[in-house]
């Protein structure tokens, strides 16, 4: 894992004169997540991708209240669309590194939004190279900042006013095939109010440690790379319910966060197509929806995908954050979650 933050990040999506000799598998995929400053719902999750290679572009919306997950799924042939929209929904990049805009016309599933991202911290990121179990490469690059959204979200007849919520941005360009072998996924994106903390965590089934990444992003553009993470969580077979990280960064400093997870529920992100279908051909245009209800009937084992972000509430010695926990338990029955804390 390498380290590039001091450099500028090339935030423009892959051009038509840029995809000359890319591989097949390679990606150039954006992910916003959002929700209130001080509540945990209802909260967004939007993820756009191209893989000029395949021809290929989808994404996807995730809309989560008390009672249940809107999902909205669009995909094309990158050839048949202007490189900045698919189906419903379009983006702008307005500034490189600083400003976004999304948005998502009328459609079946009854989510929509016009919302501007800007960011309140300056980025990390860096690449990532991995050989996997089955000789496949992995080699991409990776980003993620904090930053604050702003606009209007309609969730089914509710109009909600979107005024500086948190938000946190992933970007991620290259070729990954993260399988086989992980235990323990944890992406972790904890905001508070004069910084984020932010990191990517990949655990083996017997415990080893095979990723770590991330950094504490400052809003007065310090950046403080985390070079360790141990954990105590608390699990309902596999959903997270609360937990502690202890999180030790290259200056030196500790922090300790407590996470509650049990506020709200949701966040599926099989509803956004991740049990493994970004990328696949699925005809000219296809968009597509349906509803997760939140009471239990939808779990991470009904799904073809465990992977869950979850809108989360974090206490870090008294000062309240929010943001976003996103994890994933292998279901192999041979796996016992194991605290390193």
């Amino acid at each position: 894992m390498s380290d590039r933050s001091h450099e500028t990040f090339h935030d423009p999506i892959v051009t038509p004169e840029e995809e000359q000799a890319l591989p097949e598998r390679f990606f150039d995929r954006f992910v916003f997540n959002l929700h209130p400053v001080d509540r945990t719902v209802p909260s967004l999750i939007v993820g756009h991708g191209l893989h000029p290679v395949r021809d290929t572009v989808d994404g996807f919306a995730i809309a989560v209240t008390d009672t249940e997950q809107r999902n909205l799924r669009w995909s094309g042939e990158l050839s048949g669309t202007d490189r900045e929209s698919c189906g419903p929904f379009r983006f702008s990049l307005l500034e490189p590194n600083r400003r976004w805009r999304v948005e998502l016309g009328e459609n079946p599933s009854g989510v929509s939004f016009d919302l501007i991202w800007t960011a309140r911290t300056p980025a990390w990121w860096g690449d990532i190279e991995v050989v996997n179990d089955g000789g496949q490469s992995t080699n991409f690059s990776h980003l993620f900042q904090s930053g604050l959204c702003s606009g209007w979200t309609r969730i089914g007849r509710e109009l909600h006013e979107v005024d500086e919520w948190y938000s946190q941005r992933d970007r991620s360009r290259g070729v990954r095939t993260m399988s086989g072998g992980q235990g323990l996924h944890v992406w972790f994106q904890a905001q508070f109010p004069d910084r984020s903390v932010g990191f990517l965590l990949v655990e083996s089934r017997a415990g080893n440690r095979l990723l770590l990444e991330g950094a504490v992003m400052h809003v007065d553009r310090e950046i403080d790379r985390i070079t360790d993470v141990r954990h105590a969580l608390e699990f309902d077979d596999l959903d997270l319910t609360s937990g502690v990280v202890l999180v030790e960064t290259e200056s030196g400093r500790r922090y300790r966060i407590g996470t509650d997870a049990s506020a709200a529920a949701g966040g599926f992100m099989s509803g956004g197509g991740y049990g493994g279908h970004h990328g696949e051909r699925r005809g000219r245009v296809l968009v597509e929806h349906d509803v997760y209800p939140l009471d239990g009937s939808v779990t991470q084992r009904t799904l073809d995908s465990s992977l869950t972000d979850r809108s989360a509430a974090f206490d870090w010695d008294g000062i309240a954050g929010a943001g976003i926990f996103e994890f994933a338990l292998t279901r192999s029955s041979s796996f016992e979650y194991r605290s390193t804390l």
